[in-house]
Formats: structure tokens, sequence, C-alpha cells
């Protein structure tokens, strides 16, 4: 007895049910990726914050190779010796750091006795100007009143003092400065063995190895070239803030030359905190107030032009990067490590930016309305690199 064939209904409507089984299977897959995700966003913050004196050192090494290692393959180039090429681009950046500390710090521990007076000759400014507008503190002191609020005590409790401080941590940073160096130097010894390691070492297809070898020297050259470059502008920067500090009679233009440098590394952040300082000790020093606010507004007006012409024409659409997420950023590792967590921040930033770039940004929007949560089917990327090894 001859069998029937099946009707040509049921035969497309099996594709089509396997076709939406593997899209919901594809879709819980991607539910659960974000929720791990979101999750480990969430637990990062305490994981590291507790463990600092083990991830600091580590990242802010990782992030050192990244910077270090294209001076160490130049030197290299040149027919040094690896461990030697390694070495001397190490000792050249922290040579760099220690001049450049030592420009700053060694004005500012002379400026430091004056801060006293500083603070009372802008508390008589501000004195000043209050009394020119006292009309505003009688109207707040009628609106309390009016709404039966006193005033309340403020008990203060002493804490230890900035050099009780600076004696206790001296010990620990000086630990994890030395760990960080070391293992800085080993990364970058070892740059070349990773290389090698991602390319012809590995068990995986080739196609897969050129792709992760293509991800860590996209991440080197990113990291690297966008340090590299906006040290310079910063550098210019400190230059024209030191000459213009110097024209206008302010002591020590080198120190506000080398600070206005550093802290233009903190997109946002910095420049505040300089002109903040900037208005503090011109107020502090000069003979009226309309003066004392002259280089923080002369500052200002550099930054401003910095940031909005030069620095946009220089790095380019390559380098732009969402304000909103360098705020994020900026908060989540200041949050996590500080002062050293908001300078590493960016670099991270650019890592990770380089990084989804070739594997592909999650569409989070998307996703919440039916869309992939990838727009690149990243279940194909397997067969891709077999079918390349296959025809190659």
């Amino acid at each position: 007895m001859i069998a029937e064939p099946p009707e040509s209904g049921q035969e497309s409507t099996q594709p089509s049910r396997r076709m939406a089984f593997a899209q919901q299977e594809l879709r819980l897959i991607s539910a659960l990726v974000l929720l791990i995700g979101l999750g480990l966003f969430l637990a990062l913050p305490f994981v590291l914050s507790i463990g600092s004196v083990v991830f600091l050192p580590v990242t802010t090494a990782i992030i050192l190779t990244i910077i270090l290692s294209p001076l160490a393959d130049k030197l290299a180039g040149w027919g040094v010796p690896n461990i030697l090429a390694s070495f001397i681009a190490l000792l050249a950046f922290f040579a760099i750091l220690i001049l450049a500390l030592a420009l700053i710090l060694q004005p500012a521990t002379a400026l430091f006795d004056s801060l006293p007076q500083m603070f009372e000759t802008a508390g008589e400014r501000f004195s000043e100007l209050q009394a020119e507008f006292a009309w505003i503190a009688m109207a707040n002191e009628r609106i309390s009143d009016l709404m039966g609020q006193s005033g309340a005590s403020e008990v203060v409790l002493a804490g230890p003092s900035v050099i009780e401080q600076l004696a206790l941590a001296t010990p620990s940073l000086l630990l994890e400065t030395l760990l960080t160096l070391l293992m800085a130097f080993f990364m970058i010894e070892a740059r070349v063995r990773l290389r090698r390691h991602l390319l012809f070492d590995r068990a995986s297809s080739y196609g897969t190895s050129i792709k992760a070898a293509r991800v860590l020297r996209e991440v080197q050259d990113r990291v690297a070239a966008y340090i590299l470059t906006v040290a310079w502008i910063n550098g210019c920067v400190g230059i024209v803030v030191a000459l213009g500090a110097w024209m206008l009679g302010v002591e020590a233009p080198v120190m506000w030359g080398g600070l206005a440098a550093l802290l233009n590394f903190l997109p946002y952040i910095g420049p505040l905190i300089m002109t903040a300082v900037l208005a503090l000790f011109g107020i502090g020093t000069a003979e009226t107030l309309l003066l004392g606010l002259i280089p923080a507004a002369a500052y200002l007006a550099l930054h401003t032009v910095e940031s909005n012409v030069i620095t946009p024409s220089i790095l380019g659409a390559r380098f732009t990067m969402n304000p909103v997420m360098i705020l994020i950023a900026l908060s989540y590792f200041s949050w996590i490590w500080g002062v050293f967590g908001a300078l590493l921040s960016i670099p991270i930033l650019l890592m990770l930016t380089a990084f989804f770039d070739h594997v592909g940004k999650p569409n989070l929007v998307g996703f919440i309305f039916g869309e992939p949560l990838f727009a690149t089917n990243l279940m194909g990327l397997g067969s891709e690199d077999s079918a390349a090894d296959h025809s190659a």
C-alpha cells in the first residue's frame, strides 16, 4: 500500500513553527543574558570596592600596558631587546609622572601655609558682598519666623587630621604602586607571547583567532591614541595656563599649568574643580572681588574654546563618546575607587566601547519592544568561521 504524500500546508507549517520556537528560545536566552549583565553591573561595585587592593592595581596595570605597548613595540623594532624595551617604556612613564608631580607639589607646599590667610581674605570679600545684599538675609529671617523655624545647634565630631590620614595611607599606597608597576612590566614584556598565543597556539578556528587579535589591537590602538592625543592637548592647555598666570602675576605659574593639565584628564569634573580653585585663590589674594575672578574667568574661556572647538576637531568622530556615558563612567568608578577610579574611567569606557564595536552593541530599547538584543546574529559567527576555514 502506497503512503500518501504529506500535504503542502503541513510542510510549510513545520519550518515556521520551528523558526518561531527558535526565536522564542533566543529571546529567552537574551533576557537571561540581560538580567545577568544587570546583576553584574549592580554587584560589581561592591566586589571591586572591597577588593580594591587587588583589583585596582590589576586594572591600572592593564591600562598602563595598553598605553605603553606601542612605545615598547617601537623600541623593539629598533633592535632593543624585549625586556629592556618594556623596562624603558615603563621607566619613561614613571619619570614623566614624577616630574609632573614635582612641578605641582613643590610650589603647592609653599602655598599651603598661606591657606588660612586666603580663606580669611575670601571671607572678608564675601562679607562685603553679603552686606550689599543684606535685604535677602532679612527676608529669609522673616520667612523663617513666619514658618516657626529656629536655628538648631550642631555638634561636630573631631576627625583625624590630614597628616594623620596621609601617614596611615602612605604604606598601602606605596605597596599598591609597587605592585602596579611590577604587573605592568610583566604584562608589557608578555605582550608578544600573548599575540602569538591568540594567533597560533589556540585550538579554535583561525577566523576566531584573527577576530580576537583584531579586537585586542583595536582596543590597544584606540585607548593609546586617545590617551596620547589628550595628553598633548592637556599639555598645551597647561602651557597656556602657565603663561597666562605668569602674565597676570599669579604666584607659581608652573604649578597652575601642571594642575590644569592634570585636571583636564577628568571631563567636566576636572575643569569645574580648576575653576573653583582659581576663583578661591584669586578672591583670597586679590584686592577686590572682580580682580580675583579674572584668573577663573580666563581659564573658563580657555576651556570653552578647547573643549568645544580644538579637542573635537583633533580627536574626530572616532573618539567621540556620549556625554551621558562619560558622566555615568565617572560617577560609577569614582564611587568604587575614588580619585583613581575617576582617572581610570575614561580608558575603561574606551576599552568597553572598542570591544562592543566588534562584538555588537546590545539593543536595550528595541529588545523591550520585541526586537533582537543584538543586531548581528551571534549564533552564526561560528558557522562563518568554520566556512572560512574550509574555504582556506
